[in-house]
């Protein structure tokens, strides 16, 4: 019995010490990852890594990792447009079938999916840049957009001021927009005309509500893949498949 007893408390033990070892492996592993991630896509701050599943040296002997998943709180995308960036908010995706090299200088997910969100005043940057500055929809009348919001039911609000004959209506008259994803591009598009009291010519009044926004070069190679306004900007979906982590 004493001897059973010795046996049991020397395998708590050892169990405890691979536990210890096993977690502080995975902590230098998020490390070098988050770092390699870091620079690889330029980012001004480390991102957050998570390596999910136990143990993480038996994943580690196999050379590939489960379930990992990154955060990355700000990131600038590129929009097709020199010079021209948009923020993505939280970004977050989760990476599965993760194949790394031993120092990790390279790492691959078999697929990819994640979240984001662009809020509404980034948004906004794209319809000005597309109408910098008034636009005469019919003669004597020129309308800008001057502000988005979240319209409820999945819509944007998009507001319009306009100036009709000179004279500047007293607040900004406002349509519904439906958005939504075309490739590498978020399209914004008015449910029906703004109401500015005298009939308007849709082609040119939608060269005002109307508008879109590319978003290229996402990190690792991911996708835009849905999109759907929300409260405070635009939620976005991503996915992929062979995704770089590093390297």
């Amino acid at each position: 019995m004493r001897a059973l007893r010795i046996l049991l408390i020397v395998a708590v033990i050892l169990g405890g010490l691979f536990v210890i070892a096993d977690r502080v492996a995975v902590g230098f592993a998020e490390d070098e990852v988050a770092d390699r991630l870091r620079s690889s896509e330029g980012l001004a701050a480390t991102p957050d890594v998570s390596i999910n599943g136990f143990p993480f040296l038996t994943q580690v002997a196999g050379g590939e990792l489960d379930d990992v998943k990154v955060g990355i709180k700000d990131y600038e995308a590129a929009t097709g447009t020199s010079g021209q960036n948009i923020r993505i908010d939280d970004l977050n995706a989760q990476m599965r079938d993760v194949e790394f090299t031993g120092d990790y200088s390279s790492a691959t997910a078999a697929t990819a999916t994640g979240s984001a969100t662009i809020t509404y005043a980034e948004l906004l940057k794209a319809a000005k840049s597309a109408e910098p500055g008034p636009t005469e929809v019919v003669p004597g009348v020129t309308a800008t957009v001057v502000g988005l919001s979240d319209g409820g039911n999945g819509k944007i609000k998009v507001e319009v001021e306009a100036t009709v004959l000179g004279k500047e209506l007293p607040k900004p008259v406002s349509v519904l927009s439906t958005v939504t994803v075309d490739g590498d591009t978020v399209k914004v598009k008015a449910d029906s005309l703004p109401n500015l009291g005298i009939d308007l010519a849709d082609g040119k009044m939608r060269a005002v509500t109307d508008f879109e926004q590319k978003i290229e070069g996402l990190p690792g190679g991911i996708k835009l893949d849905s999109v759907e306004a929300a409260k405070t900007g635009v939620d976005i979906t991503v996915k992929g498949s062979n995704v770089s982590l590093a390297g």
